[in-house]
């Protein structure tokens, strides 16, 4: 019999029916409030034929048949109490190459030290061979790591193939080895500056976090998640190392700053798959083709969860390119989907049952303590029982759901006892947000919720005390799909969406089950979805595990079809229509930029992956448009998603203008007239660039939260701000409600659309000053854009950020400091001077800690706690 066929036979017959049994047992311990089960004994396991089975299964490539080894495995050593069956099971996970699982076991002492010891010698030789096998030596440091098969390959391959493109499942250990690799590349190779792309803000501050504390004080490799150019030089000159962590949005304003001096070493893609997302999606390619212009030699490293093409990325790689594809779908963790329905006649108690690849297994019965009357309560009252024990992420579709779902579980849940970092967490939320922020009275019931909006330094010490089990419940949004590292035992959602209420695609529900149960962590994690059959709440069903296509936005659009007819009447459309074209506008934008640059698309490499009849009548409409542009590729190249027309319309606007040309910039954010100003220049953007800043009725509100952000203003005074100007107006609100579009507006408006439309107008403005002879209007010094990014508009609010100081953290000693040209030196010795005072001064343990920590990576001092 092939190996082939006997693993097919022990699937269907062999050991099926023990199989689901331990299936059954093993779920049913990592789930709480479950009803006795009278009619089943506890099973008694034939473990010397489940782990001889396994052994044979561990060998199989099918990952239906490695789940089942790996459930032997950590039945084996977590259910029996024997030493030689825990023993048994320890070497089959070391035969899965599941090493982390091994040391899991060890550190909740599962299994008693010096296993080699009771191993034959024959045992002892093949377990040390595969553990050589599957160890990574770092060579900068001379460590060694323990590495699953798609860790091992990836570190083979990634260092001397050019542009690599590597996917696996989303608990499989990526960035815990990419980061490694990263750094260990840094040391050993003459690379100086690298870029590591994230998705998201939240992303992007926990790298960055992740790697300061990898590379540890003193390292002689920068962290820094600031586009400035003073870094990139230094480390160009032969200063530090330089790792740059950014959004694509903020790649693009580093290019900006350096212009043709932008040279970059290498670049490493987090959540490449996301090239598809909708409009950010194309300025995440537009940045990678931006560098690969300009960076002779760039080496290009892309990450994706469970793609199922990853060598699609390297489709654009240069001819002369090494490339490779690492795909792997081999589970490192149990995830275990469980569906919850309603007993009939009893709202109280939910059926669960484990969905497997063709089929379902009974689990049991979920008790409740009272009737979930209503959706949100379903969520939480199944989320408090069936994760009592904690490790517990509730799915919410929105930011007010979350507030609610985790101000329900308080209520059913015993009081937290008192806890310094809890309290140290519910005091920042006080100070730094607002005294009746929800979040503050919950945190020190041990319940939190997390979105996106959220002040990176709140949401970070929200994760970590949930990783430490202090926070026991964490109600989340789709922050969690963007690819933020936070591991749980259990996920409890019901029809899940994404962004404005769209039903979740099957790779964005996998992406964020993949937070269930993560490899070296958990042993397994827990998935639980409400109401399957319910087709409002789950359109399609609850998804199938899938590996999903890459596809770029640009050729998805495109492959759409009408984007030539849309640019034939692009000229005559109104700018007021362009919001309701919004996909074809972006896409279009890139289009019409690339045709600019290189006088045709045909030559762009997107051509090659659509019919020669396609492109040549995209480029007779590109062509059109492109014969009414004056404006130069250089600018148009500094602005993706930006169309090179509503730039020339903009230009047009400046000429046309009657009055003094000086009424045309803005005012420094301090003078008195730079609310009026950034008002008037709001709508200009809107009636000739872009609808950006709509409704038209709320551009003054936007306009305040800008300035007040470009003030340094801290969030709370935000926020108090826009509480003022509701009363003052005598506008109704509720408080969660206007903290929470408080933040909105900062992140959506003053961080994402201002910086995008206002650099494009001052560069489109810069133009037209530099036409009319008057270059002494135009002031060379910080851009917009990155004013806005970090909500700064001083040097020394700026370099208190340059020490890696969070944007709440900075500003809080910002409020103390009265020049506002310190530079970071400058910053470090006020500090210095003022240690002493730290205590007296009001400021939130949180924050003093990160000063501290940021101090002491670069060889500041700063008094202890």
């Amino acid at each position: 019999m092939s190996l082939a066929n006997l693993n097919s036979w022990l699937m269907s017959d062999g050991v099926r029916e023990e199989i689901e049994a331990l299936t059954r047992h093993t779920v049913r311990t990592e789930l709480d409030n479950l009803a006795s089960d009278v009619s089943k004994a506890v099973p008694t396991f034939d473990w010397s034929r489940l782990l001889f089975a396994g052994s044979i299964l561990a060998r199989s490539e099918l990952r239906s048949h490695q789940e089942a080894a790996l459930r032997i495995a950590t039945g084996a050593v977590t259910l029996d109490n024997r030493q030689p069956i825990k023993d048994a099971g320890a070497v089959l996970l070391d035969k899965l190459s599941n090493f982390r699982a091994v040391n899991l076991a060890n550190e909740r002492e599962l299994l008693v030290t010096n296993l080699d010891a009771r191993l034959g010698m024959t045992l002892r030789m093949e377990m040390q061979h595969r553990q050589l096998d599957h160890s990574v030596l770092v060579g900068s440091s001379g460590r060694w790591l323990a590495v699953n098969e798609f860790q091992q390959r990836f570190w083979d391959n990634a260092s001397n193939h050019t542009w690599l493109s590597a996917s696996a499942p989303t608990a499989s250990g990526k960035t815990f080895l990419v980061l490694h690799w990263l750094i260990d590349y840094m040391r050993s190779t003459g690379t100086r500056i690298a870029v590591y792309l994230a998705p998201t803000r939240a992303l992007v501050s926990e790298i960055e976090n992740e790697l300061s504390s990898l590379l540890g004080n003193g390292d002689k490799i920068e962290v820094s998640s600031l586009p400035l150019r003073g870094k990139f030089d230094a480390a160009k000159a032969g200063g530090a190392k330089l790792v740059l962590v950014f959004t694509q949005e903020r790649l693009h304003l580093l290019a900006n700053a350096l212009g043709n001096d932008v040279s970059i070493d290498l670049v490493i893609v987090d959540e490449a798959h996301k090239i598809g997302d909708n409009q950010r999606g194309v300025i995440l390619q537009d940045a990678i083709e931006r560098l690969e212009r300009a960076s002779a030699g760039l080496k290009m490293v892309f990450i994706s969860p469970a793609t199922q093409n990853p060598e699609e990325l390297l489709a654009d790689a240069p001819d002369e390119a090494r490339t490779m594809a690492i795909d792997s779908d081999v589970p490192t963790v149990l995830q275990n989907l469980i569906i919850a329905e309603q007993a009939p006649l009893n709202p109280k108690q939910w059926n669960l049952s484990l969905r497997q690849s063709a089929s379902s297994l009974p689990i049991g019965v979920l008790e409740l303590v009272s009737k979930p009357g209503t959706i949100i309560k379903k969520l939480t009252f199944i989320a408090a029982a069936i994760g009592e024990r904690g490790g517990t992420l509730v799915y919410a579709n929105g930011a007010s759901d979350a507030e609610d779902i985790a101000d329900l579980i308080s209520q059913l849940r015993p009081a937290a006892t008192k806890d310094r970092e809890l309290s140290d967490l519910a005091d920042l939320a006080r100070k730094g947000i607002h005294p009746d922020f929800t979040l503050a009275s919950l945190v020190e019931r041990g319940i939190a919720f997390h979105y996106g909006n959220m002040p990176s330094l709140i949401r970070l010490e929200i994760e970590r005390l949930f990783r430490i089990g202090k926070i026991r419940f964490l109600v989340c949004t789709s922050t969690l799909i963007e690819g933020v590292n936070l591991s749980c035992r259990t996920i409890v959602v019901r029809g899940p969406r994404k962004g404005m209420r769209h039903p979740m695609e099957p790779h964005d529900f996998w992406n964020l089950a993949g937070r269930a149960g993560r490899w070296g962590n958990e042993f397994q994690g827990n998935i639980v979805c409400i109401d399957p059959n319910d087709v409002a709440a789950w359109p399609t069903g609850v998804p199938a595990r899938s590996r999903y296509p890459i596809k770029r936005e640009s050729d998805a659009v495109l492959e759409m079809g009408g984007m030539a007819e849309y640019l034939d009447q692009r000229v005559s459309t109104s700018v007021a229509q362009l919001a309701n074209v919004d996909k074809y506008e972006q896409v279009g934008a890139y289009l019409l930029a690339t045709f600019i640059r290189l006088g045709s698309i045909t030559h762009a490499k997107l051509a090659k992956r659509h019919t020669a009849t396609a492109v040549a009548r995209l480029d007779e409409a590109l062509a059109s448009i492109a014969s009414q542009i004056e404006i130069g590729s250089d600018i148009i190249g500094r602005h993706p998603g930006v169309s090179a027309l509503g730039l020339q319309r903009l230009l047009e606007e400046f000429r046309s203008y009657k009055g003094e040309v000086e009424n045309l910039l803005p005012a420094p954010v301090e003078s008195n007239d730079s609310y009026d100003r950034f008002i008037t220049i709001m709508r200009r953007i809107n009636q000739h660039l872009y609808p950006a800043f709509m409704p038209e009725g709320l551009v003054p509100l936007h306009a305040l939260i800008i300035v007040q952000w470009l003030r340094g203003l801290s969030l709370a005074v935000m926020i108090r701000k826009n509480i003022e100007y509701h009363q003052e107006r005598k506008r109704s609100y509720k408080l969660p409600a206007l903290i929470r579009h408080t933040m909105e507006l900062v992140e959506q408006t003053a961080r994402f659309l201002a910086p995008k439309y206002f650099s494009a107008y001052m560069d489109v403005l810069h133009k037209h000053l530099g036409d009319l002879g008057r270059e002494d209007l135009i002031i060379r010094d910080l851009d917009i854009g990155t004013q806005l990014e970090f909500g700064v508009s001083t040097r020394t609010l700026l370099s208190l950020m340059e020490l890696g100081l969070s944007r709440m953290s900075a500003v809080a000693l910002y409020e103390k400091i009265a020049r506002d040209d310190l530079t970071k030196d400058g910053c470090i010795m006020w500090i210095a001077e003022r240690k002493s005072q730290f205590e007296i001064m009001n400021i939130p343990a949180i924050i003093l800690r990160e000063i501290r920590e940021k101090l002491l990576r670069i060889g500041g001092t700063f008094p202890s706690s």
